[in-house]
């Protein structure tokens, strides 16, 4: 019985695994679908390498950060518990990897490539691990205070706020230190970078929105803690996200699509505590504090955020954070064992470790090899001046 329970939790954190890297495909098409069409392919190399340079920063650095564990042991050692221990870092090394994805999006269309692939090391091998720790291993004792201070740990089920607001405030700093597109706000007007394809927007939508539901279930982590209450509160919230930017985006797909990813963000935390009337409240706030966030940072504050990662992801999982300690209380009907205090101050230290740790490491890339591509090489696009080849090429050489 004991080696078919190890054998099922290894299962099941493996299948989760699968699911949220089956996500960082829908990152992908998301970028590629939203991005002018000279941009496509340098979103989609992005999001791959992205993921590779995180495996190798998260397996030799952050996950020892975060857990204390290292993979220095022989393979005998790492095989017991039919490698449970592995299994486990790979499923968390897919919500690791989603900063670097996160980021890309905002800053789609003038970056530098190499530099940004160096900045996806540091972040996942030292500032995400960081909190990671805080929030979900009881690293450097704040956790231990919150309870003792405020009655409850700080909860964050599935990363509303270690995963989400970390990775979007994060690519604010990113976004803010590498300055607006060129053209795309000139002499007080705003200039019209249309989505390259909705039917790709959409179907990156699609494939985030099935992968979060092993985002979220998974986080379970052992088949015996599963709930179908983590699932339908998912669903619930992703359905109240997408309504309301329907409605409140005027029917642009651009909204409805991402609508769903804005209820999904916010009810990670709190998603095993929720009633499901209190996961659809949730997600329609989110889903309008993305439209309106969206349309006042783009046209009034001029802050060129490409995917709209910050309002997305950085305020939504702010919100999932903060949301978790109300309507996971009894009184709202949740199950309860939460701190409105501690998951504020929980969120607060999330977005401070992002904005800090962002604002070293862009800077100092920054001021020695640069951030952005150059004018011509923006103006060419990123697909010919990075990879040298266009998603769509006009003609094909040879007979």
């Amino acid at each position: 019985m004991e080696n078919l329970k190890y054998g099922s939790d290894a299962l099941f954190i493996l299948l989760g695994a699968i699911m949220v890297l089956a996500m960082h495909a829908g990152f992908a098409f998301l970028e590629l679908g939203t991005v002018r069409k000279k941009n496509q392919v340098n979103a989609l190399v992005k999001i791959l390498t992205d993921f590779a340079v995180s495996t190798l920063a998260y397996f030799f650095i952050g996950y020892s950060i975060a857990y204390g564990v290292n993979f220095f042991a022989g393979a005998e050692d790492l095989a017991q518990k039919n490698g449970y221990e592995l299994v486990k870092f790979f499923f968390l090394l897919t919500f690791a990897a989603a900063i670097p994805a996160i980021v890309s999006g905002g800053i789609a269309e003038r970056a530098k490539f190499n530099p940004q692939q160096a900045a996806t090391f540091m972040l996942v091998g030292f500032v995400y691990p960081f909190f990671e720790g805080i929030a979900w291993n009881h690293r450097f004792g704040v956790q231990n205070w919150l309870n003792a201070s405020f009655g409850a740990e700080f909860h964050d089920f599935a990363g509303s706020v270690v995963v989400h607001a970390v990775g979007g405030w994060i690519g604010l700093v990113a976004v803010l230190l590498l300055g607006a597109r060129n053209g795309r706000y000139k002499d007080g007007r705003i200039s019209s970078h249309p989505p390259s394809s909705i039917p790709f927007l959409a179907l990156g939508a699609w494939i985030l929105t099935v992968g979060w539901f092993g985002f979220n279930v998974m986080s379970a982590q052992e088949i015996g803690k599963i709930s179908g209450l983590v699932a339908v509160n998912s669903l619930m919230a992703m359905v109240g996200g997408t309504l309301v930017a329907l409605w409140l985006g005027k029917n642009d797909p651009g909204f409805v699509h991402n609508g769903p990813l804005a209820g999904l963000v916010a009810v990670c935390a709190g998603s095993d505590l929720m009633h499901p009337i209190g996961a659809l409240v949730v997600g329609c706030v989110a889903g309008g504090l993305f439209v309106w966030m969206f349309t006042l940072t783009q046209n009034r504050l001029k802050i060129d955020d490409v995917l709209g990662v910050w309002p997305l992801h950085g305020l939504c999982g702010a919100w999932g954070g903060i949301a978790a300690g109300i309507f996971g209380s009894k009184a709202l009907g949740g199950i309860g064992g939460v701190s409105i205090m501690s998951q504020l101050i929980g969120t607060l230290m999330g977005i401070g470790v992002a904005v800090v740790g962002a604002y070293i490491i862009y800077s100092v890339l920054k001021s020695t090899v640069g951030l952005r591509l150059d004018v011509e090489e923006e103006f060419n696009g990123a697909d010919l001046s990075i990879h040298k080849i266009s998603a769509t090429p006009e003609r094909e050489s040879g007979w």
